[in-house]
């Protein structure tokens, strides 16, 4: 079965898809949309797809069985629940969102559908996150520590906190998840988000440019992410975790474990991008959602502790995260 794909938004994001699809068997680019619309004939021409002048025209078209959405979060519309009525397969980029209530509401559809879903954390897919996952299985984390420094996209409605969300919702989001992935559920955060140098690039920014937040998980361990989009001269992605027999770091590619037995460092072998597309179709191609390794309402919880780090930085007062019974209330 040839498994044809439609693209919602067709920039930089999506291109990089495109490129690991091309490389995969059974995976067909069949129809694109952009609001650019240059740019969305360019990259029709490009790969061979047909070009749509809506989103709603695309999903009604009845040529793709599945749709990569790979819009801004404040663009996204009801594009998922559209697919999700018509039996549409999706793979959502992150953020989910910006508004919990409209995720809520659109991880609704996606379930009622029952098409398979899943979301754009792609760290998951890497070789070293599965071994740390199977060491940590039965090992008690008492402190996390994490981080993302690096420099600002080159798009303003990324600096515009009610457009992006702000650096934790849109980058550092890739390492929270995988704190979620690794070490378990979120019980409460405490932020501080500032504003240092941002303005001087631009005065009507309303992000923030440096950020840390404390948490603690349900599991009694606590820990803290920092992050900074104005890091021009380096730029790192990582999260450490310890515990009285043991410490473990994933350190971008790298994984180091020490504990009394050993001292070692595995560095990834894995196209993570590749691997996450690959497992996308192999899952709409055979119907096995089980094949993912998180699905749309998996990003809506990773988002939910974004928008709380959010809240509570807003508020300079600490925010609990509901538990899984209120969640599943909630839905």
């Amino acid at each position: 079965m040839t498994v044809n794909i439609g693209f919602i938004g067709v920039g930089g994001m999506a291109e990089a898809h495109i490129g690991k699809l091309l490389q995969i068997d059974h995976a067909h680019i069949a129809a694109v949309h952009d609001i650019n619309r240059e740019r969305c004939a360019e990259m029709a021409d490009k790969y061979g797809a047909a070009a749509y002048d809506s989103a709603e025209r695309l999903i009604a078209s009845g040529t793709i069985d599945a749709l990569f959405v790979c819009t801004p979060p404040f663009a996204r519309g009801d594009i998922e629940e559209q697919a999700a009525r018509k039996g549409v397969h999706l793979l959502v980029e992150k953020p989910v969102g910006l508004d919990m209530n409209e995720v809520r509401r659109k991880e609704r559809a996606i379930r009622d559908g029952g098409i398979i879903n899943t979301s754009g954390y792609c760290l998951r897919y890497m070789d070293i996150v599965f071994k740390a996952k199977s060491y940590l299985a039965d090992k008690q984390i008492d402190l996390v520590m994490s981080y993302r420094f690096g420099g600002m996209p080159d798009v303003r409605w990324w600096r515009m906190m009610e457009m992006s969300g702000g650096q934790l919702v849109e980058q550092s989001t890739h390492q929270l998840d995988l704190i979620r992935y690794l070490a378990g559920e979120f019980k409460d955060v405490q932020a501080i988000h500032e504003q240092r140098s941002l303005r001087k690039i631009d005065p009507e920014a309303t992000a923030y440019d440096v950020g840390t937040v404390s948490f603690t998980l349900r599991s009694g361990a606590i820990g803290n992410i920092t992050s900074t989009c104005l890091a021009n001269y380096v730029g790192r992605g990582g999260i450490e975790f310890f515990g009285s027999d043991f410490y473990l770091s994933i350190d971008g590619a790298d994984l180091r474990i020490v504990d009394d037995g050993q001292d070692m460092t595995i560095k990834s072998s894995t196209d993570f991008y590749l691997e996450q597309d690959k497992a996308f179709v192999e899952a709409v191609r055979t119907g096995r959602q089980e094949l993912l390794l998180g699905d749309y309402a998996e990003a809506a919880r990773t988002l939910a502790v974004t928008l709380a780090a959010n809240e509570s930085a807003a508020s300079r007062q600490p925010v609990a995260l509901p538990d899984d019974e209120e969640e599943g209330a909630a839905c």
